[in-house]
């Protein structure tokens, strides 16, 4: 198939331009001021919107195997693809946990069936599996998982020989969640002496603490930089963490990164009393300081990249008191039209918006030939419409767990088109599933 797109301002590389992109197959052929004298199988006018590259979310856990009545690769990257993500990278926290080659190999198998999207998985990291890690392909996996503290199927590395191995042998990208364990239970240990079995939601922050948060992620930092590693440390929550990075670096090569995810750019403490435990997440939101800081941090170049941490569970789950409460919820159909959001209040801009959620991920992974609107590069694309307004309800709503922490909001921005590897998968509202993502490859 061969798509034109014309009329579009496309933002790339730091600038946005009146730009026609024709696609023959899965690749970007042609850019030029005007196209319009050349045929194809498909003609989108984006007269008034703009084209992006697809978002290249680094983080999301979409559930399956094992845990499917939350979510489903198929479900999750169907939601994904409507919110203008192209390429995901997904968690090993599945169950099984992905902690073998053949269980890696297992989860592939599932997305080249039935992902919407193109795909990448992390390998797991155990206290006892360093050999397995060792046998990823750095040209076909995106990277390596640590859970330096516990969270939702608990792969919580915490033997201090078996980081060290990992950060000394391991010639991958080492991605971390970086909580202190023996920080958070000793103050989940005394909210339970102060309340019992009924612990205030607003407390989340307090047991899931800076103290925490700090501890473990200067410790990754310590291991990377002791051993040389290449470390990128996910979900950033606190004002104190963003002393152990800088921004004097090139991306190319830099060898210590971050990530900020949506709802730590979104939400703060005085969030939780109203929407309770549907935006506890781990590491725990926190307050308004640190998410002024978070933000901050993504303008000018301390953090990387921004993704979404999209981990949903069910409303019933969700709805438990906060000890039973899993941590976690579905934010891939919302990430972009949020952040558009904050372009409209000034916030942001859109070419950093793409920075930092298409182009960054795509160099700090070398994922092949992605990531950016070029000649020759693989057709992933997403208009956005800035003027299109919608409010989130359950109607519209595509993970399938069926909330989200954006119930009842109004987006000012709207994702009308995306294209998947030249495939037009998702045009103003309607899917064409004739056709699966593609998995990535990498230039290591």
């Amino acid at each position: 198939m061969s798509i034109l797109i014309v009329n579009s301002k496309i933002v790339n590389e730091g600038k946005v331009e009146e730009r026609d992109v024709l696609v023959e197959g899965d690749t970007i052929v042609e850019i030029a001021g005007d196209l319009s004298h050349r045929t194809a199988d498909v003609v989108i006018d984006g007269e008034g919107q703009f084209l992006m590259p697809g978002v290249i979310d680094d983080q999301v856990h979409f559930r399956e195997p094992g845990l499917t009545h939350k979510a489903t690769i198929y479900t999750e990257s169907r939601a994904a693809v409507a919110g203008g993500i192209t390429t995901y990278m997904e968690m090993p926290n599945t169950v099984p946990n992905a902690l073998t080659q053949e269980l890696l190999q297992d989860k592939y198998d599932i997305a080249a069936k039935d992902s919407l999207a193109n795909y990448s998985f992390y390998m797991g990291a155990s206290n006892e599996n360093i050999e397995e890690v060792l046998r990823t392909d750095p040209d076909h996996v995106c990277g390596v998982k640590v859970f330096m503290g516990s969270s939702t199927g608990n792969m919580l590395v915490d033997n201090e020989t078996t980081l060290s191995e990992i950060f000394s042998k391991c010639p991958m990208l080492i991605a971390t969640h970086c909580e202190d364990e023996a920080t958070i239970q000793a103050n989940l240990q005394k909210a339970h002496d102060q309340f019992g079995d009924d612990i205030p939601i607003t407390y989340h922050p307090i047991i899931r603490s800076e103290e925490a948060c700090y501890r473990s992620s200067s410790l990754a930092v310590e291991l990377a930089k002791q051993y040389q590693s290449r470390l990128h440390v996910l979900h950033i929550s606190t004002a104190r963490e963003l002393s152990l990075f800088n921004n004097s670096e090139n991306l190319e090569t830099k060898k210590i990164t971050s990530e900020a995810c949506i709802h730590h750019l979104w939400f703060e403490d005085s969030s939780y009393p109203e929407k309770g435990t549907f935006i506890k997440w781990n590491p725990a939101v926190k307050t308004a300081n640190d998410r002024a800081a978070i933000f901050g941090a993504v303008l000018d170049g301390t953090i990387d990249v921004i993704a979404t941490d999209h981990a949903p569970h069910t409303r019933e789950e969700k709805a438990n008191k906060y000890d039973n409460a899993p941590s976690g919820g579905p934010l891939a159909q919302h990430s972009l039209v949020a952040m558009m959001d904050f372009y409209h209040d000034g916030k942001i801009t859109v070419e950093k918006i793409v920075e930092k959620m298409c182009h960054n991920p795509a160099v700090l992974f070398r994922v092949e030939k992605r990531g950016f609107i070029r000649e020759g590069y693989k057709a992933d694309l997403v208009v956005v419409n800035p003027h299109a307004s919608w409010t989130v309800d359950d109607s519209n709503i595509l993970a399938k767990c069926g909330w989200s922490p954006f119930s009842g909001h109004t987006f000012k921005s709207a994702v009308t088109h995306t294209i998947v590897s030249g495939h037009l998968a998702y045009a103003n509202g309607v899917f064409n599933e004739a056709s699966r993502g593609q998995r990535l490859t990498f230039t290591r």
